[in-house]
């Protein structure tokens, strides 16, 4: 008889190309599938077998739009978790990696990724920084030249989110627009991924003309159909899960066209929830045909980024595949392989051993700025005593868009009164050692109401940010980061509410899943307690800073009119 690695016998298997599970036995060589035997003849010699007893068997999910900095863990740490949770390949994009480190911070998590028990792949970051240095101060750059280097990694496989969407269908000089011709030369058809909310009609079809067929943003329905109808590749990310963009794509038997990601899920998420396997889930529950949902999560994304070798159980594919009890129930994967290895196994509660990686000593001193007293925190206008109208960012319970507010403050010895007016101050100071600058917004809304917030975990910049009511507990915040090289904390009456530290670039834990996810989970909670009303508060907070998002966002130069693309003074007028 002939000789196996494996042999998973008595098993349902899902079959990609008929979208439903037929009866067979599964054997494995060399880790990858040999024969699916729906007739069970027993013809091979196993190294080991398995007997499903009736278990449903699927391939590995594959989540082709995410971010493994938005875990806040290194990607050891994640791809155990991602192994848990039976996704067994996904490509992440490290765009929050290179605004630190630039095109090493890159290279830096590439390696990272080499002993994960699941296969890591990259795309190139397109915007860094996410609009211009006139914006924003980064710590790394990618340019063209940078982008045409990372194109010759192995482990590359796209182009990441193109985020200046509205830049771009412009005439400009961005790198990203060089890079596009460039490979529309000399690599036509090589994988370009979008990003392009409310993006319609003539704009749409500019985005599109230049290659960039993917989107994975939230959008209403009739964003989704033009999307889809113009052969974009539509991902759906949890926020996407909506009654009638599903109802849409059902009806309308449009899988081909679509696939599930996670774009970016937190650590406490990950530990209390699962990964891609609860967006599918979700989506089970929802109505989506369990079959048409798990060919979503396994055949679409491969079919998207070339991967052909894999996302299907079938003769000469990568042995990558989960054994289930129930095909509609993903939370609790019974056992995943990878190449044919068991990396997962429920009954141990444990997954493929990582050993640590040592990023670069400098990796771990990459908060620099400068000394900062309580006089930083006075916000100084021309006038000695008065009012003056400012623009305050009003945060959304519902969105991490904000709206710009205008707020009339006292004026006394040349400060502005803003304790009195019901706004925190908000401040970002740039921490990557190259201009000091600091810049000063307010916030109102459904953001805190007393204490103070602070985080390096702010997208894309990844400044130093802090907001607060109260002066001195800002101070505070803001040495404590400095000493914890990054991290995320709250602060009260001189006391630490609850601290993440983040000491890999200022944005990345090297604990377990379980301990980042455990002090990640304490900020959420400190943040609900100080009055923060948001559906995600951790995520709210992080993207104050992001001027790719509308419409009023606070960077170390200042405040940022994100539809306009400029710098806007804080204080309107003065009296």
């Amino acid at each position: 008889m002939e000789k196996i690695q494996l042999l998973i016998k008595h098993a349902k298997v899902f079959n990609s190309y008929l979208k439903k599970f037929i009866d067979a036995d599964v054997s494995v060589k060399d880790g990858k599938f040999y024969y699916i035997d729906r007739k069970h003849e027993n013809l091979f010699d196993a190294e080991h077998t398995i007997d499903a007893d009736g278990q449903y068997m699927i391939p590995g999910m594959v989540d082709i739009h995410m971010h493994i900095e938005s875990s806040m863990t290194t990607p050891g740490s994640f791809g155990n978790c991602a192994a848990k949770n039976g996704v067994t390949t996904v490509v992440s994009e490290p765009h929050e990696m290179a605004n630190v480190k630039g095109v090493r911070g890159i290279l830096e998590m590439i390696s990272a990724a080499k002993d994960a028990p699941i296969d890591i792949f990259y795309g190139i970051p397109s915007s860094v920084p996410s609009t211009s240095e006139k914006l924003e101060t980064t710590g790394g750059v990618i340019d063209f030249e940078a982008m045409k280097h990372l194109l010759g990694e192995k482990d590359v496989v796209c182009v990441g989110e193109i985020m200046n969407y509205r830049e771009i269908i412009r005439e400009n000089h961005l790198e990203i627009s060089k890079f596009l011709d460039y490979l529309r030369q000399e690599h036509p058809g090589y994988v370009i991924e979008g990003h392009c909310p409310s993006l319609v009609d003539l704009d749409l079809a500019k985005f599109l003309y230049l290659g960039i067929n993917g989107d994975h943003t939230e959008h209403t329905l009739e964003e989704v159909k033009q999307r889809i109808e113009n052969g974009m590749f539509f991902e759906i990310q949890d926020k996407m899960l909506k009654p009638e963009v599903l109802s849409y794509i059902c009806e309308n038997h449009l899988f081909e066209y679509c696939s599930f990601v996670t774009d970016d899920t937190m650590a406490d998420v990950l530990y209390e929830q699962g990964h891609l396997n609860t967006v599918v889930q979700k989506a089970i529950e929802m109505g989506f045909p369990k079959e048409q949902a798990i060919y979503c999560a396994t055949y679409t994304p491969c079919q998207r980024m070339h991967f052909y070798d894999r996302g299907v159980i079938a003769p000469g594919k990568l042995a990558d595949f989960i054994l289930l009890k129930d095909p509609a129930k993903l939370l609790e994967p019974e056992t995943v392989f990878k190449n044919g290895i068991s990396i997962y196994k429920k009954e141990d509660r444990q997954a493929f051993p990582v050993e640590p990686y040592a990023f670069p000593e400098d990796f771990y001193h990459s908060v620099s700025i400068p000394e900062v007293t309580l006089s930083d925190f006075d916000v100084k206008v021309p006038v000695e005593e008065g009012e003056v109208t400012v623009r305050a960012m009003e945060v959304h319970p519902d969105r991490t868009q904000t709206t710009e507010k205008l707020v009339t403050m006292q004026v006394k010895e040349h400060k502005i009164c803003w304790q009195e007016s019901g706004c925190l101050l908000a401040m970002v100071l740039e921490r990557h050692g190259k201009n000091g600058n600091i810049g000063y917004g307010f916030l109102t809304g459904s953001c805190q109401r007393e204490g103070t917030v602070a985080t390096t975990f702010f997208h894309d910049h990844h400044n130093l940010f802090v907001a607060g009511s109260d002066p001195e507990d800002m101070l505070f915040a803001v040495q404590r980061i400095g000493e914890l090289q990054g991290g995320f904390l709250t602060v009260k009456d001189g006391q630490i509410l609850s601290e993440l530290a983040l000491p890999v670039c200022g944005i990345l834990s090297e604990a377990s899943i379980e301990a980042t996810g455990s002090a990640l989970k304490e900020v959420r909670e400190s943040l609900i307690d100080l009055g923060y009303e948001h559906h995600n508060p951790i995520m709210s907070v992080g993207t104050l800073g992001l001027p790719v998002s509308p419409a009023l966002k606070l960077t170390d130069h200042g405040l940022i009119d994100v539809k306009r693309g400029e710098i806007v003074p804080l204080v309107l007028s003065c009296s």
